[in-house]
Protein backbone atom coordinates (compact mmCIF):
# COMPACT_ATOMS: atom_id res chain seq x y z
CA UNK A 1 0.00 0.00 0.00
CA UNK A 2 1.19 3.32 -1.44
CA UNK A 3 2.12 5.36 1.62
CA UNK A 4 0.04 9.06 2.67
CA UNK A 5 0.95 12.05 4.07
CA UNK A 6 -1.61 14.42 5.78
CA UNK A 7 -1.57 17.63 6.19
CA UNK A 8 -4.12 19.49 8.72
CA UNK A 9 -4.88 23.40 7.61
CA UNK A 10 -7.64 25.09 9.71
CA UNK A 11 -9.31 21.72 10.34
CA UNK A 12 -9.23 19.97 7.43
CA UNK A 13 -6.43 17.37 6.66
CA UNK A 14 -5.32 17.52 3.53
CA UNK A 15 -4.06 13.67 1.97
CA UNK A 16 -0.76 14.07 0.20
CA UNK A 17 0.49 10.90 -1.95
CA UNK A 18 3.96 9.56 -0.53
CA UNK A 19 6.13 9.00 -4.28
CA UNK A 20 8.90 6.30 -3.52
CA UNK A 21 11.83 6.15 -6.49
CA UNK A 22 13.78 3.15 -7.18
CA UNK A 23 16.74 3.72 -4.51
CA UNK A 24 14.23 4.04 -1.89
CA UNK A 25 14.21 7.86 -1.95
CA UNK A 26 11.44 9.60 -0.85
CA UNK A 27 9.18 12.86 -1.52
CA UNK A 28 5.84 14.02 -0.84
CA UNK A 29 3.70 14.94 -3.99
CA UNK A 30 2.62 18.33 -3.40
CA UNK A 31 1.30 19.13 -7.27
CA UNK A 32 -2.25 19.97 -6.15
CA UNK A 33 -1.93 21.42 -2.77
CA UNK A 34 -2.58 24.75 -4.37
CA UNK A 35 -5.66 23.77 -6.13
CA UNK A 36 -7.20 21.42 -3.47
CA UNK A 37 -6.11 24.47 -0.53
CA UNK A 38 -7.94 27.14 -1.62
CA UNK A 39 -4.34 29.00 -2.75
CA UNK A 40 -1.52 27.73 0.51
CA UNK A 41 1.68 27.16 -1.06
CA UNK A 42 5.12 25.97 0.14
CA UNK A 43 7.62 27.97 1.06
CA UNK A 44 11.20 26.75 0.25
CA UNK A 45 14.25 29.14 -0.26
CA UNK A 46 16.49 27.54 -2.99
CA UNK A 47 14.65 24.63 -3.65
CA UNK A 48 16.76 22.86 -1.19
CA UNK A 49 13.62 20.67 -0.09
CA UNK A 50 11.89 20.73 -3.35
CA UNK A 51 11.81 17.83 -6.17
CA UNK A 52 11.18 19.66 -9.42
CA UNK A 53 11.45 16.49 -11.02
CA UNK A 54 11.56 12.38 -11.23
CA UNK A 55 14.95 11.74 -13.38
CA UNK A 56 16.60 8.48 -14.06
CA UNK A 57 19.47 9.66 -15.47
CA UNK A 58 21.73 10.22 -11.91
CA UNK A 59 21.83 8.88 -8.38
CA UNK A 60 23.52 10.88 -5.34
CA UNK A 61 23.60 9.53 -2.37
CA UNK A 62 25.48 12.30 -0.01
CA UNK A 63 25.63 11.02 3.20
CA UNK A 64 26.89 7.44 2.00
CA UNK A 65 29.66 9.59 -0.83
CA UNK A 66 27.83 7.16 -3.78
CA UNK A 67 27.60 8.60 -7.31
CA UNK A 68 26.15 6.84 -10.40
CA UNK A 69 25.29 7.14 -13.56
CA UNK A 70 22.18 5.12 -15.10
CA UNK A 71 22.89 2.67 -12.62
CA UNK A 72 26.82 2.80 -13.25
CA UNK A 73 29.34 3.50 -9.91
CA UNK A 74 31.58 6.48 -11.02
CA UNK A 75 34.23 5.02 -9.66
CA UNK A 76 33.90 2.43 -12.33
CA UNK A 77 33.06 4.44 -15.46
CA UNK A 78 36.12 6.63 -14.56
CA UNK A 79 38.79 3.67 -14.47
CA UNK A 80 37.13 1.66 -17.47
CA UNK A 81 35.09 4.35 -19.62
CA UNK A 82 35.95 6.77 -21.81
CA UNK A 83 34.28 10.54 -21.60
CA UNK A 84 32.41 9.91 -24.79
CA UNK A 85 30.86 6.60 -23.94
CA UNK A 86 30.14 7.96 -20.62
CA UNK A 87 28.51 11.06 -22.71
CA UNK A 88 26.44 8.23 -24.36
CA UNK A 89 25.53 6.74 -21.18
CA UNK A 90 24.15 10.10 -19.60
CA UNK A 91 22.50 10.97 -22.36
CA UNK A 92 20.94 8.01 -24.20
CA UNK A 93 20.34 5.50 -20.90
CA UNK A 94 22.58 2.48 -21.53
CA UNK A 95 26.46 2.23 -22.75
CA UNK A 96 26.79 2.03 -26.42
CA UNK A 97 27.64 -1.24 -28.34
CA UNK A 98 30.87 -1.33 -30.20
CA UNK A 99 29.05 -0.22 -33.41
CA UNK A 100 27.33 2.41 -31.52
CA UNK A 101 29.97 4.30 -30.18
CA UNK A 102 31.75 4.00 -33.22
CA UNK A 103 28.95 5.61 -35.12
CA UNK A 104 28.78 8.32 -31.75
CA UNK A 105 32.38 9.09 -32.04
CA UNK A 106 32.30 9.31 -35.79
CA UNK A 107 29.33 11.64 -36.01
CA UNK A 108 31.51 14.02 -32.94
CA UNK A 109 34.80 14.03 -35.09
CA UNK A 110 33.31 15.40 -37.90
CA UNK A 111 31.50 17.88 -36.35
CA UNK A 112 34.16 19.47 -34.56
CA UNK A 113 34.56 22.36 -36.62
CA UNK A 114 32.72 25.92 -36.16
CA UNK A 115 31.60 28.02 -39.06
CA UNK A 116 34.52 30.87 -40.23
CA UNK A 117 32.17 33.23 -39.44
CA UNK A 118 32.11 32.36 -36.03
CA UNK A 119 36.10 33.35 -35.84
CA UNK A 120 34.71 37.30 -36.73
CA UNK A 121 33.04 37.13 -33.03
CA UNK A 122 36.18 36.13 -31.10
CA UNK A 123 38.31 38.96 -33.12
CA UNK A 124 35.33 41.36 -31.42
CA UNK A 125 35.62 40.29 -28.04
CA UNK A 126 38.67 41.98 -25.87
CA UNK A 127 41.25 40.01 -25.18
CA UNK A 128 40.14 40.86 -21.19
CA UNK A 129 37.10 39.30 -22.15
CA UNK A 130 36.23 36.24 -19.53
CA UNK A 131 36.25 32.83 -21.46
CA UNK A 132 32.74 32.03 -19.76
CA UNK A 133 31.10 34.64 -20.86
CA UNK A 134 32.64 34.28 -24.41
CA UNK A 135 31.46 30.39 -24.38
CA UNK A 136 28.43 31.08 -23.40
CA UNK A 137 27.68 33.99 -26.23
CA UNK A 138 29.00 31.14 -28.78
CA UNK A 139 26.78 28.79 -27.71
CA UNK A 140 23.85 30.80 -28.14
CA UNK A 141 24.79 31.84 -31.26
CA UNK A 142 25.11 28.73 -33.09
CA UNK A 143 21.78 28.59 -33.03
CA UNK A 144 21.51 31.17 -35.65
CA UNK A 145 23.99 29.28 -37.27
CA UNK A 146 21.71 26.14 -37.50
CA UNK A 147 17.80 27.68 -37.58
CA UNK A 148 16.10 24.10 -37.90
CA UNK A 149 17.51 24.07 -34.22
CA UNK A 150 14.65 26.42 -33.36
CA UNK A 151 11.86 24.07 -34.59
CA UNK A 152 10.50 21.85 -31.96
CA UNK A 153 8.69 19.36 -33.60
CA UNK A 154 11.73 17.53 -35.36
CA UNK A 155 12.17 14.11 -35.41
CA UNK A 156 14.74 12.26 -33.08
CA UNK A 157 17.55 12.05 -35.98
CA UNK A 158 17.47 16.21 -36.60
CA UNK A 159 17.29 16.26 -32.53
CA UNK A 160 20.50 13.83 -31.89
CA UNK A 161 22.94 15.92 -34.88
CA UNK A 162 21.93 19.01 -32.46
CA UNK A 163 23.16 17.20 -29.78
CA UNK A 164 26.53 15.74 -31.39
CA UNK A 165 27.33 19.12 -33.11
CA UNK A 166 27.16 20.41 -29.21
CA UNK A 167 29.75 17.49 -27.88
CA UNK A 168 31.56 18.24 -30.75
CA UNK A 169 31.68 22.35 -31.14
CA UNK A 170 32.26 22.92 -27.44
CA UNK A 171 35.81 22.08 -26.98
CA UNK A 172 36.28 24.06 -30.28
CA UNK A 173 34.58 26.91 -29.08
CA UNK A 174 36.20 26.59 -25.44
CA UNK A 175 39.77 26.60 -26.69
CA UNK A 176 39.43 29.16 -29.47
CA UNK A 177 38.35 31.45 -26.11
CA UNK A 178 41.22 30.75 -24.53
CA UNK A 179 43.11 31.91 -27.84
CA UNK A 180 41.46 34.84 -28.40
CA UNK A 181 42.28 35.94 -24.73
CA UNK A 182 45.74 35.19 -25.56
CA UNK A 183 45.70 37.17 -28.63
CA UNK A 184 46.95 34.03 -30.65
CA UNK A 185 45.94 32.14 -34.12
CA UNK A 186 43.46 29.56 -33.39
CA UNK A 187 44.66 26.04 -33.61
CA UNK A 188 41.83 23.86 -35.55
CA UNK A 189 41.02 20.09 -34.57
CA UNK A 190 42.42 17.09 -36.00
CA UNK A 191 40.07 14.12 -36.35
CA UNK A 192 42.96 11.84 -36.13
CA UNK A 193 42.52 12.81 -32.26
CA UNK A 194 40.42 11.50 -29.97
CA UNK A 195 38.38 13.97 -27.70
CA UNK A 196 41.11 15.05 -25.34
CA UNK A 197 43.68 14.81 -27.28
CA UNK A 198 42.04 17.58 -29.68
CA UNK A 199 41.05 19.53 -27.00
CA UNK A 200 44.50 19.85 -25.57
CA UNK A 201 45.94 20.77 -28.96
CA UNK A 202 43.49 23.26 -29.84
CA UNK A 203 44.46 24.85 -26.17
CA UNK A 204 48.22 24.44 -26.51
CA UNK A 205 49.97 24.14 -29.87
CA UNK A 206 50.45 26.79 -32.25
CA UNK A 207 49.73 26.44 -35.96
CA UNK A 208 53.20 26.30 -37.19
CA UNK A 209 54.64 23.50 -34.41
CA UNK A 210 54.23 20.26 -33.62
CA UNK A 211 52.06 19.42 -30.37
CA UNK A 212 52.49 16.43 -28.73
CA UNK A 213 50.01 15.18 -25.50
CA UNK A 214 51.03 13.32 -22.81
CA UNK A 215 49.04 10.49 -22.13
CA UNK A 216 49.34 10.64 -18.58
CA UNK A 217 47.22 14.16 -18.99
CA UNK A 218 45.01 12.70 -21.22
CA UNK A 219 44.01 10.00 -18.99
CA UNK A 220 43.29 12.34 -16.29
CA UNK A 221 41.83 14.88 -18.11
CA UNK A 222 39.22 11.53 -19.60
CA UNK A 223 38.61 10.76 -15.88
CA UNK A 224 37.95 15.00 -14.59
CA UNK A 225 35.02 14.92 -17.35
CA UNK A 226 33.49 12.23 -16.40
CA UNK A 227 33.31 12.77 -12.99
CA UNK A 228 31.73 16.26 -13.58
CA UNK A 229 29.32 14.69 -16.01
CA UNK A 230 26.17 15.29 -14.32
CA UNK A 231 25.35 15.61 -10.52
CA UNK A 232 21.61 15.93 -10.48
CA UNK A 233 19.55 18.80 -10.03
CA UNK A 234 22.45 21.56 -9.26
CA UNK A 235 22.04 24.64 -9.94
CA UNK A 236 22.96 25.29 -13.64
CA UNK A 237 21.30 21.62 -14.46
CA UNK A 238 17.81 23.10 -13.41
CA UNK A 239 18.87 26.36 -15.19
CA UNK A 240 19.12 24.21 -18.27
CA UNK A 241 15.85 22.66 -17.54
CA UNK A 242 13.91 25.47 -16.44
CA UNK A 243 14.98 27.24 -19.61
CA UNK A 244 13.91 24.33 -22.08
CA UNK A 245 10.81 24.05 -19.85
CA UNK A 246 9.91 26.65 -22.12
CA UNK A 247 10.54 25.01 -25.29
CA UNK A 248 13.76 27.21 -26.16
CA UNK A 249 16.20 25.11 -28.42
CA UNK A 250 19.13 22.83 -26.95
CA UNK A 251 21.55 25.99 -27.65
CA UNK A 252 19.91 28.31 -25.67
CA UNK A 253 19.14 25.96 -22.73
CA UNK A 254 22.80 25.06 -22.11
CA UNK A 255 23.85 29.06 -22.73
CA UNK A 256 22.01 29.48 -19.82
CA UNK A 257 23.47 26.10 -18.11
CA UNK A 258 27.19 27.47 -18.78
CA UNK A 259 25.93 31.39 -17.10
CA UNK A 260 24.99 29.78 -14.37
CA UNK A 261 28.01 27.62 -13.94
CA UNK A 262 29.78 30.93 -14.09
CA UNK A 263 28.75 31.82 -10.66
CA UNK A 264 31.32 31.88 -8.13
CA UNK A 265 29.59 30.23 -5.55
CA UNK A 266 28.83 26.96 -8.62
CA UNK A 267 31.43 26.49 -10.52
CA UNK A 268 33.91 28.40 -9.22
CA UNK A 269 35.18 26.62 -6.68
CA UNK A 270 38.65 25.15 -8.43
CA UNK A 271 39.55 28.45 -9.15
CA UNK A 272 39.46 29.56 -5.67
CA UNK A 273 41.97 26.97 -4.81
CA UNK A 274 44.18 28.28 -6.37
CA UNK A 275 43.53 31.71 -5.89
CA UNK A 276 43.95 30.37 -1.92
CA UNK A 277 47.33 28.51 -2.86
CA UNK A 278 48.03 32.14 -4.48
CA UNK A 279 46.95 33.69 -0.84
CA UNK A 280 49.09 31.71 1.39
CA UNK A 281 52.23 31.79 -1.11
CA UNK A 282 51.99 35.78 -1.09
CA UNK A 283 51.98 35.43 2.35
CA UNK A 284 55.18 33.52 2.65
CA UNK A 285 54.07 29.99 2.35
CA UNK A 286 53.46 29.34 6.19
CA UNK A 287 50.43 26.63 6.04
CA UNK A 288 50.39 26.06 9.55
CA UNK A 289 49.74 29.68 9.74
CA UNK A 290 46.61 29.27 7.19
CA UNK A 291 45.53 26.17 9.16
CA UNK A 292 45.19 27.68 12.17
CA UNK A 293 43.51 30.80 10.89
CA UNK A 294 40.72 28.34 9.52
CA UNK A 295 40.34 26.37 12.66
CA UNK A 296 39.45 29.78 14.50
CA UNK A 297 36.06 30.34 14.24
CA UNK A 298 36.37 34.08 14.88
CA UNK A 299 38.91 34.37 11.67
CA UNK A 300 37.08 34.59 7.96
CA UNK A 301 39.41 32.42 6.20
CA UNK A 302 37.91 29.55 5.30
CA UNK A 303 40.02 26.31 3.69
CA UNK A 304 38.58 25.78 -0.46
CA UNK A 305 38.75 22.51 -1.85
CA UNK A 306 37.45 20.98 1.49
CA UNK A 307 34.56 19.14 2.29
CA UNK A 308 31.42 19.64 0.43
CA UNK A 309 27.44 21.00 0.64
CA UNK A 310 26.17 17.51 -0.71
CA UNK A 311 28.54 14.39 0.31
CA UNK A 312 28.27 14.54 3.99
CA UNK A 313 31.39 11.82 4.49
CA UNK A 314 33.55 11.76 1.19
CA UNK A 315 33.35 13.13 -2.19
CA UNK A 316 33.93 9.91 -3.92
CA UNK A 317 35.21 11.75 -6.90
CA UNK A 318 37.77 12.89 -5.04
CA UNK A 319 39.18 9.42 -4.48
CA UNK A 320 39.38 8.66 -7.95
CA UNK A 321 40.87 12.10 -9.04
CA UNK A 322 43.52 12.31 -6.37
CA UNK A 323 45.49 9.25 -7.92
CA UNK A 324 45.32 11.36 -11.61
CA UNK A 325 46.37 14.27 -9.55
CA UNK A 326 49.72 12.07 -8.14
CA UNK A 327 50.22 10.77 -11.71
CA UNK A 328 50.02 14.13 -13.72
CA UNK A 329 52.11 15.96 -10.69
CA UNK A 330 54.79 12.71 -10.70
CA UNK A 331 55.12 12.66 -14.22
CA UNK A 332 55.14 16.12 -15.23
CA UNK A 333 57.32 16.95 -12.36
CA UNK A 334 56.29 20.41 -11.83
CA UNK A 335 58.23 22.62 -9.89
CA UNK A 336 55.77 25.09 -8.22
CA UNK A 337 55.42 26.52 -5.13
CA UNK A 338 51.87 26.84 -4.97
CA UNK A 339 51.41 22.95 -5.85
CA UNK A 340 54.06 22.27 -3.07
CA UNK A 341 51.68 24.23 -0.21
CA UNK A 342 48.82 22.24 -1.85
CA UNK A 343 50.23 18.84 -0.94
CA UNK A 344 50.81 20.05 2.01
CA UNK A 345 47.34 21.02 2.96
CA UNK A 346 46.01 17.79 1.66
CA UNK A 347 48.16 15.80 4.32
CA UNK A 348 46.90 18.29 6.65
CA UNK A 349 43.90 17.35 6.23
CA UNK A 350 43.97 14.07 5.74
CA UNK A 351 45.53 13.52 9.17
CA UNK A 352 44.45 16.22 11.43
CA UNK A 353 42.00 15.04 13.63
CA UNK A 354 39.76 18.66 13.70
CA UNK A 355 39.53 17.96 10.07
CA UNK A 356 38.62 14.51 9.94
CA UNK A 357 36.26 14.84 13.05
CA UNK A 358 34.15 17.42 10.83
CA UNK A 359 34.74 15.83 7.57
CA UNK A 360 36.99 18.21 5.67
CA UNK A 361 38.49 15.87 3.41
CA UNK A 362 40.06 17.32 0.01
CA UNK A 363 37.34 17.49 -2.61
CA UNK A 364 37.00 17.32 -6.47
CA UNK A 365 37.19 21.17 -6.49
CA UNK A 366 40.71 20.53 -4.60
CA UNK A 367 41.97 18.16 -6.79
CA UNK A 368 41.12 19.21 -10.25
CA UNK A 369 42.57 22.79 -9.61
CA UNK A 370 45.77 21.17 -8.82
CA UNK A 371 46.11 19.22 -11.84
CA UNK A 372 44.54 21.70 -14.40
CA UNK A 373 47.07 24.08 -12.85
CA UNK A 374 50.03 21.85 -13.47
CA UNK A 375 48.88 20.92 -17.34
CA UNK A 376 49.20 24.98 -17.89
CA UNK A 377 45.18 25.85 -17.48
CA UNK A 378 44.91 29.56 -16.78
CA UNK A 379 42.57 29.73 -14.10
CA UNK A 380 39.95 31.75 -15.53
CA UNK A 381 39.68 28.79 -17.66
CA UNK A 382 38.44 26.87 -15.20
CA UNK A 383 35.39 26.96 -15.32
CA UNK A 384 34.93 26.49 -19.08
CA UNK A 385 36.72 23.23 -18.33
CA UNK A 386 33.58 22.04 -15.99
CA UNK A 387 31.54 23.46 -18.47
CA UNK A 388 33.08 20.55 -20.87
CA UNK A 389 32.43 17.67 -18.47
CA UNK A 390 29.35 19.00 -17.33
CA UNK A 391 27.48 19.43 -20.70
CA UNK A 392 26.23 15.57 -21.06
CA UNK A 393 23.91 15.91 -18.64
CA UNK A 394 23.11 19.35 -19.31
CA UNK A 395 21.71 17.58 -22.92
CA UNK A 396 20.53 14.93 -20.83
CA UNK A 397 18.63 16.29 -18.83
CA UNK A 398 16.58 19.18 -21.36
CA UNK A 399 16.46 15.29 -23.51
CA UNK A 400 14.56 13.89 -20.67
CA UNK A 401 12.46 17.04 -19.56
CA UNK A 402 11.37 17.09 -23.36
CA UNK A 403 10.51 13.52 -23.68
CA UNK A 404 8.60 13.49 -20.41
CA UNK A 405 6.46 16.45 -21.86
CA UNK A 406 7.10 18.07 -18.29
CA UNK A 407 5.14 21.88 -18.09
CA UNK A 408 6.65 25.12 -18.13
CA UNK A 409 8.45 25.86 -14.82
CA UNK A 410 6.51 28.78 -12.78
CA UNK A 411 7.67 28.87 -9.18
CA UNK A 412 5.47 30.45 -6.97
CA UNK A 413 6.32 33.30 -4.28
CA UNK A 414 4.83 35.20 -1.28
CA UNK A 415 4.16 38.93 -1.93
CA UNK A 416 5.38 40.95 0.63
CA UNK A 417 5.74 44.67 -0.75
CA UNK A 418 2.91 46.93 -0.46
CA UNK A 419 -0.40 47.22 -0.60
CA UNK A 420 -2.65 48.62 -2.80
CA UNK A 421 -1.41 52.48 -3.17
CA UNK A 422 -3.02 55.64 -5.19
CA UNK A 423 -1.03 57.53 -7.10
CA UNK A 424 0.28 60.99 -6.38
CA UNK A 425 1.45 63.32 -9.12
CA UNK A 426 4.99 64.55 -9.51
CA UNK A 427 4.36 68.03 -8.72
CA UNK A 428 3.10 66.65 -4.73
CA UNK A 429 6.01 64.00 -3.94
Amino acid sequence: MSEIAKLELNGTTYELPVIEGTENEKGIDIGKLRGSTGGYITIDPGFKNTGSTKSAITYLDGENGILRYRGYSIEELAEKASFLEVAYLVIYGELPTTEQNEVFTHSITNHTLVHEDMKQFFEAYPAKAHPMGVLSSMVCSLSTFYPESLDQDRDEEAIDLTIHRLIAKLPTLAAWSYKNSMRHPVVYPQNDLDYCENFLSMMFAMPTSEYKVDRTVVTALNKLLILHADHEQNCSTSTVRLVGSSHANLYASISAGISALWGPLHGGANQAVIEMLEQIHNDGGDVDKWVAKAKDKSDSFRLMGFGHRVYKNFDPRATIIKVACDDVLDKMGVDDPLLAIAKKLEKVALEDEYFKARNLYPNVDFYSGIIYKAIGIPTEMFTVMFSIGRLPGWIAQWKEMRENNEPIGRPRQIYTGYNVRDYVSIEKR
